[in-house]
């Protein structure tokens, strides 16, 4: 059995025990040995032989006993009892948004339903309603969602969870003897949301050498093509990667031609046909055969009297105009952002402390951090009553006293907007914070106009300085909000109030092209993580990737100021 196999298996006992009302801590130990095992980059089996499945993260005595059974014997009769009892297909139940463990009990135990398939034809019959507490729009309500997860099934991973692995197998492909380049190409050099297949580039001189030590490396289960040049294959999570292999004179064709996109590409060939040459992955020949090779991505750009035109930009929205005229945009860089303006601590859903926050913060040479833990409304996020808000000043006060000048922070509040557009916190309240995040995480499926009313209503506020996440989507498992975005946008452009970058890669939150369609509102933007760990400060990378998309330059992102000049605009605002 392979890693993913395994890890579906514990994944599956988890929503199992819940459905079955189990308590918190055994659900809670089998869905992180799912994900520990999902993301272990080591066959387990090889671990297993070696003894030491206790020392993989979060597996225990008892966690390691069931994995081993599993591979010993292909069987487990932990799980084949359980599913006897529960119906497997409940699981996939749970993945319909709005249907709880407690829910889809209900729907087993009351209407016979055991599988997606047979939820979503009681919905169209209208026999949800029969139960008690579940209305005709809440049964509408689970039909769209059953709708959307099926729209969702893309095969397609997370800008994230792609860059993990890729930077992994760089890594150790660097290593590899006469390897003197290493790129990732494709949908995750161009930052975009999710990536299919992961495509990575090597320039060295012995092609077969590299080729060879790839498919060998540990986190690959089967080759699916090899061939001179290029190997695909499927890692043990079942993420598929391919290798290019080229020669290092060829390395800057082959990397502007893996990267793409189709429609960039094309439209760098029409140039390149404009201009009496035809160009591929090989380089540029002339009419009369004579080969012009590219070891450097920048002269592929160069022979056609063009700019190098960043990754980011290659969507053929516009770029290859924009480079022939001298009107690329100077794009907001990592180094460029100063501070971050939305975390949470232990006050509220977050992991670590103020003061671990404020550490890493420094450590990654930010000038400010802002500390923004949930409303009091939000009680499964741990909100804040305002006896807390004040309670935590306090503590910001005490942390900003023990690390001194290396970082100042700022007490904030992500707010939450209410189902009747109020926001969670009065006036009087909102006034003592320093900066005031709102947003959306409950009722988003109301009509347009609601929604959108509940949105333009915060951004008049006049204490309210970034509206967070704006469409409260998450990838794959939650759709947007559906928003005016034209007249959030206008509005948000006239009250001076910043949309949110939520650099989160499972919300990438504005989306590229409502950031890019923000600003050409007039809309400042800021850059923000959400986190709710230090680890989390990483995503910032993915947020930029975003910003970069949307052709953003670092005078557009409220938190590439300085401090000082934040600290004026936040005062001219009261």
């Amino acid at each position: 059995m392979k890693n993913r196999e395994i890890a579906e298996i514990f994944e599956t006992i988890a929503d199992l025990l819940e459905i079955k009302g189990e308590t918190i801590y055994r659900v809670v130990a089998y869905r992180r040995a799912g994900e520990v095992l999902r993301s272990l980059g080591r066959d387990v089996n090889n671990v297993w032989e070696e003894g030491s499945l206790e020392s993989i993260p979060g597996v225990g005595k008892a966690i390691a006993a069931k994995i081993d059974e599993l591979l010993r014997t292909d069987h487990l009769e932990f799980y084949e009892k359980l599913t006897a009892e529960v119906p497997p297909g409940l699981a996939d139940v749970l993945k319909v948004g709005g249907v709880g463990p407690k829910t889809a009990a209900r729907f087993w135990r009351e209407l016979g339903i055991t599988a997606i398939d047979e939820l979503e034809q009681a919905a169209k019959k209208g026999k949800l309603r029969q139960l008690s507490g579940i209305g005709e729009r809440s049964e509408a309500r689970i039909l769209e969602n059953i709708i959307a997860l099926k729209r969702q099934h893309t095969g397609r991973v997370l800008l994230g969870e792609a860059w993990t692995t890729a930077q992994e197998l760089l890594s150790r492909l660097r290593e590899i003897e006469g390897v003197q380049r290493a790129e990732a190409a494709g949908s995750l050099r161009r930052m975009r949301e999710t990536v299919g297949d992961l495509d990575l580039l090597v320039g060295a001189e012995d092609i077969p050498l590299v080729i060879q030590a790839f498919i060998a490396f540990p986190e690959v289960d089967r080759v699916l093509g090899q061939g001179g040049t290029k190997a695909s294959v499927e890692l043990i999570d079942g993420f598929r990667v391919q290798l290019w292999a080229h020669q290092p004179e060829r390395f800057g064709s082959a990397l502007q031609y893996a990267t793409g996109s189709q429609g960039h590409n094309v439209r760098l060939r029409e140039a390149a046909q404009k201009a009496g040459l035809s160009l591929s992955e090989h380089g540029y020949q002339d009419q009369e055969g004579g080969k012009i090779f590219c070891p450097d991505e920048e002269e592929v750009y160069t022979v056609l009297g063009l700019p190098w035109i960043p990754p980011t930009l290659r969507e053929d929205r516009g770029e290859i105009k924009a480079a022939k005229e001298g009107e690329l945009p100077q794009l907001v860089e990592l180094e460029d952002l100063k501070g971050e303006l939305h975390t949470h601590s232990v006050w509220s859903d977050g992991k670590s402390s103020i003061v671990e926050m404020a550490e890493a913060a420094i450590e990654l040479g930010m000038e400010y951090l802002v500390i923004s833990d949930h409303s009091r409304s939000l009680g499964i996020a741990g909100g804040l009553s305002i006896e807390d808000l004040r309670a935590q000043r306090a503590e910001i006060k005490r942390v900003q006293k023990k690390i001194g000048k290396n970082l100042t922070l700022i007490q904030g509040s992500e707010v939450e907007i209410l189902a009747n557009g109020e926001l969670d916190y009065p006036d009087e309240i909102l006034q003592e914070l320093d900066i005031v995040i709102a947003s959306l995480h409950t009722s988003l499926r109301q009509p347009r106009e609601q929604v959108t009313e509940r949105l333009l209503r915060s951004i008049k506020n006049p204490h309210v300085d970034i509206i967070a996440h704006l469409t409260g989507r998450l990838i794959g498992k939650r759709d947007p909000a559906d928003l005016d975005i034209e007249a959030i946008l206008r509005a948000a452009a006239k009250h001076d109030v910043v949309l949110e970058i939520n650099s989160n890669p499972e919300r990438l939150d504005l989306k590229d092209t409502h950031a890019r369609q923000a600003l050409e509102s007039g809309c400042r933007l800021a850059i923000n993580t959400d986190a709710h760990h230090p680890d989390h400060l990483a995503f910032r990378r993915f947020g930029v990737g975003t910003a970069q998309r949307a052709w953003a330059e670092a005078p557009s992102i409220v938190n590439t100021w300085p401090l000082e000049r934040l600290q004026a605009w936040l005062k001219s605002r009261v």
